[in-house]
């Protein structure tokens, strides 16, 4: 620590589940010191990222597309344990054999600029100055609410997937299931056999995938929300594009009638949910299975948004600010897609702290202005034109 209390490092990353722990390891691989060089910052009270967060009815047996972190397998893992356990404790291992001396909890309030063409990253534990940073946030601390007429009024209760207690709660309930993800599916399976009665509502009809999805399906998903955030958009989930996989459960319930899906209700009421054309179904409880937002906020000062609403990103790099990588953010928002980001992320990173300041700052300041005539431009452009 200096002198007026500012730890100064080369780079911060702030968050520490599959995209910072990636990163970190990457950070490592290409010579930085943990500590010294670098920083992990993490919120959570534990090592295993939004994975420590999950109900206990998800078994790791019941998890699909988690690839391991680099330079380490996660091997011999009891598929009846819950998935929380079996990838904290995984995670806990990452950290200590690869010395990446994550600090939690450290709460990040907001990133700013500093003097010299550093980054000011004010934390709930101090700021720390650095070159670059990584954003490797996630999505889970930002739960999506949708807002429909007369919420307020119901008399049972609401929940959101990110606080989901496991199915035994709604044993005898009533139950209306919001969400075409994977979540609301897996929620739908556990809890109809417990539930006097479950709802599936949509906005739009799942789409089932059955059949392999090899690497060219996963590459043309994976390159629509690529565009997106290209286009300074909000990202979509990969799984958003990709469909729902059908597994011998899925068809299970689909045969059995617990994934015959509604249009989306128009108002809650106070017994339960209404349709413009008379339906009514009565709940007790209402589960919001709707998504996550990423969790960009604490780098507002630093104005990256873009006027569609989202960061527009090059890869990994903002591209209104060179010094910011998003990891785990639109196309990278896997485990398999944070693992490249991460190594993608670090390669950006040696880059700049290669340059010679002078160039860095020069070389930010035109790419600014480049930026500030386009969005103008195409603010300007008409509609279809």
């Amino acid at each position: 620590m200096n002198n007026i209390g500012v730890r100064v490092v080369d780079v911060v990353v702030i968050g520490a589940g599959q995209a910072g722990l990636s990163s970190a390891y990457h950070l490592r691989r290409a010579g930085l010191e943990s500590g010294r060089d670098f920083v992990v910052l993490d919120h959570s009270p534990r090592p295993g990222g939004a994975w420590q967060f999950r109900w206990p009815s998800l078994t790791y047996g019941k998890v699909h597309g988690m690839h391991a972190l680099p330079g380490m397998e996660l091997t011999g893992a009891d598929d009846s344990r819950p998935s929380a356990e079996v990838i904290g404790k995984y995670f806990a291992t990452y950290e200590r054999t690869f010395d990446l001396r994550v600090r939690r909890p450290v709460d990040v309030s907001a990133v700013r600029e500093g003097a010299d063409g550093r980054l000011l990253v004010e934390t709930s534990q101090g700021v720390w100055s650095a070159r670059a940073l990584i954003n490797a946030t996630g999505t889970w601390d930002r739960p999506f609410w949708p807002r429909y007429p007369g919420q307020e009024t119901f008399r049972g209760r609401q929940l959101h997937t990110a606080n989901y207690p496991g199915p035994r709660e709604f044993a005898g309930q009533r139950v209306v299931v919001v969400g075409g993800g994977t979540s609301g599916v897996q929620h739908l399976m556990e809890i109809a056999g417990v539930a006097a009665e479950t709802t599936w509502v949509t906005r739009r009809p799942p789409v089932f995938r059955d059949g392999p999805f090899g690497e060219d399906q996963g590459r043309a998903a994976v390159a629509l929300v690529d565009e997106r955030v290209r286009r300074g958009l909000p990202p979509q989930s990969v799984v958003s594009v990709t469909g729902l996989p059908v597994t011998e459960a899925v068809a299970r319930a689909r045969a059995e009638g617990v994934l015959d899906r509604l249009p989306m209700f128009d108002r809650i009421t106070p017994n339960g949910v209404a349709w413009a054309d008379g339906r009514t179904v009565d709940a007790d409880v209402i589960l919001w299975a709707t998504g996550f937002r990423a969790v960009t906020d604490h780098l507002a000062p630093l104005k990256l948004r873009e006027r569609g609403g989202g960061i527009r990103v090059e890869g990994t790099r903002a591209t209104r600010d060179e010094r910011i990588h998003l990891v785990g953010y639109g196309p990278s928002a896997s485990t398999i897609g944070a693992n490249r980001a991460g190594r993608a992320a670090v390669r950006g990173i040696m880059r700049l702290l290669e340059q010679p300041r002078t160039a860095r700052v020069a070389a930010q300041r035109m790419a600014v202005e480049a930026l500030g005539v386009e969005a103008l431009a195409v603010e300007a452009a008409p509609v279809g034109g």
